[in-house]
């Protein structure tokens, strides 16, 4: 299957270094919000993995360091379960189309 998510959040501008960082740490906050991993356990790991990844990929440590903080400051309520989002799936119609029309051009 799949997975979508929006990369970074918050002021920052997508980059090669930043989206892989971006990718697993959603995807954590995700498991977080569907109460599969517990926020007070697993948030601040996750937090770090993110930093860790994005200094692997180019991202200066002050950068880094910057990103790490406002994940620690701001970003409880998007893991916290009370603040579950709505998983939007595209008809399968429309998917089917799609890929019919680029099959085909």
């Amino acid at each position: 299957k799949a997975y979508a998510w929006d990369g970074p959040s918050g002021p920052v501008i997508d980059t090669d270094e930043n989206l892989r960082g971006a990718l697993v740490h959603d995807a954590l906050y995700q498991l977080m919000r569907m109460g599969l991993l517990n926020l007070e356990i697993y948030r601040k790991p996750a937090d770090l993995e993110f930093r860790n990844i994005c200094r692997a990929d180019g991202v200066s440590a002050v950068r880094a360091f910057i990103w790490y903080r406002g994940l620690r400051r701001f970003g409880k309520f998007a893991a916290d379960p009370k603040n579950k989002k709505v998983i939007l799936r595209a008809p399968l119609e429309i998917v089917n189309n799609f890929k019919s029309n680029v099959v085909s051009t």
